[in-house]
């Protein structure tokens, strides 16, 4: 069951990507997209975690900005959304995912999961909202990770990024000691199915890791 539906948020209403599982949820789950908007992939990647039990919304964070919009994985559509995230914001960002844990709260227990700039504002939820996150390869983490965590987070990179130098994963184990970092023989969107970057194996081994994460703090 997944359907696009209108999220309320403080800042206006704005669309989200709703996939329900087939049985009763164990939980909540925010998926939150990378630079490129809540397309395929990302609602692919939500209907993932509803098929593993999960009731999960996946924000349109760029409709507050222009509605309905999905970029390339071009260069225009990295320029694009690189602006596009700058516009926002994270404290807008945040307010989103905020909302969406609220939509979700009926469901029990809400986390969230994030990729690229997703990857950044899941962080922030596990340290502001105190919403257990699993950050993948979010490169924009090292300014904020002097800042406490009110949730637990978990931490994938690939070690061929050459965005997230090897120095910034060391941050997270230096800043954050408790908190599990991973590093796989990949580069950045391991994750994205689609792409040249993706690396199946390190895709699974990194979802292993999530959904073990999710079962024991959600």
């Amino acid at each position: 069951m997944s359907n696009w539906i209108t999220l309320p948020t403080p800042l206006g209403p704005i669309s989200a990507w709703q996939a329900l599982p087939p049985g009763s949820p164990r939980a909540g789950l925010v998926v939150i997209q990378e630079i490129f908007g809540a397309n395929a992939h990302i609602r692919h990647v939500a209907e993932q975690y509803a098929a593993e039990g999960y009731a999960v919304l996946a924000p349109s964070f760029f409709d507050l900005i222009e509605p309905d919009l999905q970029l390339d994985y071009d260069a225009a559509g990295v320029a694009r959304g690189k602006a596009l995230v700058d516009q926002l914001g994270v404290d807008r960002a945040v307010a989103i995912v905020e909302a969406a844990a609220a939509a979700l709260a009926p469901y029990g227990k809400v986390g969230t999961v994030g990729y690229c700039w997703g990857g950044t504002i899941a962080m922030l939820a596990a340290q502001r909202l105190g919403l257990p996150s699993a950050s993948y390869y979010g490169a924009r983490n090292v300014p904020f990770l002097d800042t406490p965590f009110k949730a637990p987070a978990i931490f994938h990179f690939g070690e061929l990024d050459a965005s997230i130098p090897a120095a910034a994963v060391a941050a997270h184990r230096e800043k954050q000691p408790g908190l599990p970092v991973y590093v796989y023989p990949a580069d950045h969107a391991f994750n994205r199915e689609v792409g040249m970057h993706h690396h199946a194996p390190s895709a699974a081994l990194a979802l292993e890791r999530t959904l073990a994460f999710l079962k024991e703090h959600l």
